[in-house]
Formats: structure tokens, C-alpha cells, sequence
């Protein structure tokens, strides 16, 4: 019986074909009709005259730009400048410093390093922070902001005006000695009121006042722990349990012993009256 024959690749048919069917030039032809229509397309988006970015407009002056237009160029580098360090003067001229800092202390106080986590101490502090300083900013709102707003009082006025409130704010919780420090050191002279202390001055010894005030209260929430921690470490000893960490078993205490007394309660409210005063 004879073998059948199969045609070979690229050898015709008896039809005049070849074998292989005509695939790669019908790809290619798709090809080239899928490149003709981008290219229609991102011409037309490229010569469309209303393809813009919603809310962004970027324009090139080719002329030499005078002297009135590199003074707000130079005014508006300034003023991001200013803005991109706003917070860090915001914070450190509110009682931002001492209350994250209290807070901080109490969590190592209590031996929890990672709880609460700095996500609800920073919250917290925040928290505290505009309760404290609302009655500052509703004053420097109706004296300064207001009346800017209203054109009522030009930018220097309200700059001025605002400035008296957080000025007032911080000479409350300023010392005297902190003060006198940064005049000597700046060379200033002798101020006949407080008026006269320049705000270069009052803003670095309000921070350091802050902060021994911060350390101060620390302090003292860090003494009923350590005792317990002595207590503790003296009963292992006596026991003969060196082995056993001390703060593994006063950690329990510890807790208990703030949970009792109702720890935050009464941190949060000396933290408050430590700043407005009252008893």
C-alpha cells in the first residue's frame, strides 16, 4: 500500500496554494492598520486646542520679566518657605511640647514602651492642645483674622494684633530668668514692659520653659512607679529570684495601681490646669 503524501511546507497544492496558510501577512496588515489609527488619534489629541488639565495652568513667558515680577516670584518662594515650617512653630508655641512630652514619660513610667501607641499619644496631645489654646485662637480670630477678611484693618495691623494673643499666652508660662537669658544673648536691651521684649526672644525661653516644666512634671509621675519597682525587686531578692525580671512582675502593679486611681483622669486634668491656671 503507498504511503500518502502530504504536501510540504511552501510546496503547492493542486490548487495553486501553497501549504501554509497566509497568517503572517494578515498580521502584519492589522498591525499596520492599528498604527494608522493611533497615530490619527494622538495627532488630533496633540493639535486639540482644549486639552487641558482640569485646574493647572502652565504658561512660558519668552519675555525678559521685569523687576515688579522677580519680586513676587522671590515673595512667593518666600512664603513657601515660611509655609513649609508653619507647623513646627505652631507646635512649638502651643502647649503641644509639654503635653507630648508628660504623656511620653507616663507610657515609660509604666514600663509600656509601644502602649499607647505615638499614634494616640500625638492624637491625644493634639486633642489637648486646641482645647487649650481655643479661648488663644477664637481671641486672634475676632481681633485679627476677622477684620484682615473684612478689610477692616490692613496685613501689618492684623499681624500685629495677632501676635498679642499667643504673645500673652506665652509670657503666662514663660520664666523671667529664661527671658533675661536670650536678651543677654541677643544683645538686646534692657525692655521697660513686656511689650518691648522682642518675639525673637520670647519664643526659644518659652520652649525652654516648657520643657523643664514638661521634665518637672515627669518627675514627680515617675515616683510612685519606681517605688513599686523597688518594692518588687526587693521581694525577688529576698525570695532568691534573681532570674526573674523585676519589671515583668511590677508591670501588673504598676497597671493596676493607675487603672485605681484613674490615672488619665488626673493627668489630663493637671495637664489642663497647669496651663490655665485654676485649682
Amino acid at each position: 500500500m503507498a504511503e500518502r503524501e502530504f504536501p510540504r511546507i511552501g510546496s503547492k497544492t493542486p490548487a495553486g496554494k501553497t501549504g501554509r496558510p497566509a497568517r503572517p501577512f494578515a498580521k502584519t496588515v492589522l498591525c499596520i492598520v492599528i498604527a494608522f489609527i493611533l497615530i490619527i488619534l494622538l495627532s488630533g489629541c496633540a493639535t486639540a486646542p482644549g486639552v487641558t488639565a482640569p485646574g493647572v495652568s502652565l504658561t512660558v513667558d519668552s519675555q525678559t520679566p521685569g523687576p515688579k515680577q522677580v519680586t513676587t516670584g522671590v515673595q512667593l518662594l518666600v512664603l513657601m518657605t515660611v509655609l513649609s515650617l508653619a507647623p513646627a512653630v505652631l507646635i512649638l508655641a502651643t502647649s503641644f511640647t509639654r503635653i507630648v512630652i508628660v504623656l511620653s514619660m507616663l507610657r515609660s513610667a509604666i514600663g509600656t514602651p509601644t502602649l499607647p501607641p505615638n499614634q494616640i499619644i500625638i492624637g491625644l496631645s493634639l486633642l489637648l492642645t486646641f482645647f487649650i489654646m481655643a479661648p488663644v485662637y477664637k481671641q486672634v480670630d475676632e481681633t485679627a483674622i476677622q477684620p484682615y477678611l473684612n478689610e477692616k484693618i490692613d496685613q501689618d495691623t492684623a499681624l500685629k494684633l495677632g501676635q498679642k494673643p499667643i504673645r500673652d499666652f506665652m509670657f503666662k508660662q514663660t520664666r523671667e530668668k529664661d527671658i533675661q537669658l536670650f536678651l543677654e544673648l541677643g544683645n538686646e536691651p534692657q525692655p521697660a514692659t513686656i511689650d518691648d521684649i522682642p518675639t525673637v526672644s520670647l519664643f526659644p525661653a518659652f520652649v525652654i520653659s516648657e520643657l523643664r516644666t514638661a521634665f518637672t512634671m515627669g518627675f514627680v509621675i515617675y515616683i510612685p512607679f519606681l517605688v513599686i519597682d523597688l518594692v518588687v525587686a526587693s521581694i525577688l531578692l529576698s525570695l532568691g529570684m534573681m532570674m526573674l525580671p523585676p519589671s515583668l512582675v511590677s508591670l501588673p502593679f504598676k497597671l493596676l495601681l493607675f487603672v485605681m486611681v484613674d490615672g488619665w483622669y488626673l493627668i489630663v486634668r493637671s495637664l489642663v490646669l497647669s496651663f490655665t491656671g485654676g485649682s
